[in-house]
């Protein structure tokens, strides 16, 4: 293996502790081949489909990038906007705010770099940026409140694989989850309340959370319950009664089964009971996307109201509001205790100048 060059280092520049913020990922353009190259990335990850590789690479090359991505293209173009992907341009933003807030509450230098599982921009890509930043200590941060194999494994799987090339990995800490944070359910509570303030309370509140295979969970994936407890202690502050509230699975693909129950059934069966008003919150999107916005927003508001349901309203994702980023600044500063960049231990001025006298005394350029 050839391992990536770290000379760069200098010793008259102050290390930095560096925050690599994931998400998922977006299509670079909502045309048909870039949806293609996304999708065949996204979906040959062994952690999204644990089917034999042989097997997978003839249904996936053969059947689903045949079809699939002509659909979603049109899905993607609906959502699109004169910014570009929904998820990347909130994701940036999310990046900018989370900057400002970690130079105001850390003493030392933090860098943040933003890197999609698939896609652009890639992990690969982030990394280097924060490499070239001189960053000794990483804190990876995917923003995937419930843990998941089919996400925050796979990131794990993907920066790992990264860093294995380097020559002078950094120190790495990992945040595996944050679904029970009470910073969390306290934003996601809040906004609740804000768009009830809006638009009136529902008579029913429908938390949609991404699907996973139902096998998956039957083999260890703890989703499934992080999912229940996040809602439970939405509800719980809320004071909802329980025939107020249910929680549902989305987004299954596939013949095999997920998770239930499913959103789109549900949505379906109250719309046949003749529910006069419904709301849906999606706690598992840290971002609004093409599964929030379209097929929420559009696609399960049709199924509800088609069968014979009243108003639906969806409340949109924690996003880039202030009480969501001040959480994140606050896992972050949880999980960098002990670093210098976050004590204020780190290297001065004399001690940089010192450090620089002595390694040009060893030979070293700078």
């Amino acid at each position: 293996m050839a391992f990536i060059n770290t000379s760069s280092f200098r010793h008259d520049t102050p290390e930095s502790l560096g925050v690599l913020l994931l998400n998922l990922g977006t299509p670079d353009a909502p045309t048909v081949p870039a949806v293609r190259r996304y999708l065949a990335e996204f979906l040959w990850d062994p952690r999204v489909v644990e089917i034999p590789r042989p097997i997978w690479w003839l249904i996936l090359h053969g059947v689903v990038l045949r079809v699939r991505p002509s659909r979603s293209a049109r899905a993607y173009r609906s959502v699109w906007t004169q910014g570009g992907s929904p998820l990347l341009e909130i994701s940036k933003r999310q990046a900018e705010g989370l900057q400002g807030l970690l130079d105001d509450r850390l003493p030392g230098p933090v860098r943040m770099a933003l890197g999609m599982r698939y896609g652009n921009p890639s992990i690969p890509a982030a990394l280097a940026e924060l490499r070239a930043a001189q960053v000794r200590r990483l804190l990876v941060l995917p923003l995937y409140p419930q843990y998941s194999s089919t996400t925050t494994a796979s990131t794990f799987d993907a920066v790992t694989r990264e860093l294995s090339r380097w020559r002078w990995i950094p120190e790495l800490r990992f945040v595996n989850q944050y679904h029970d944070d009470p910073a969390y359910i306290g934003a996601l509570v809040q906004t609740i309340r804000d768009h009830w303030v809006a638009h009136g309370e529902p008579e029913r509140l429908l938390f949609s959370f991404h699907g996973i295979p139902k096998d998956y969970f039957l083999n260890g994936d703890p989703y499934h319950c992080q999912c229940h407890k996040t809602a439970r202690l939405i509800t719980e502050s809320l004071g909802l009664a329980p025939q107020r509230w249910s929680l549902s699975f989305q987004s299954r693909v596939g013949t095999k089964e997920w998770l239930r129950p499913y959103t789109d059934e549900t949505l379906k069966a109250w719309g046949a009971e003749g529910v006069g008003s419904v709301q849906v919150i999606a706690p598992g999107f840290s971002a609004d996307c093409l599964e929030t916005l379209e097929e929420i927003g559009v696609e399960n508001r049709e199924h509800f109201q088609t069968a014979g349901g009243g108003d639906y309203g969806y409340i949109p994702c924690l996003n880039d509001r202030p009480d969501h980023l001040e959480m994140l600044a606050s896992l972050v500063r949880r999980h960098t205790a002990g670093w210098p960049e976050a004590e204020g231990s780190g290297c001065d001025a004399a001690e940089l100048a010192a450090r620089t006298e002595r390694a040009r005394a060893l030979g070293a350029p700078a």
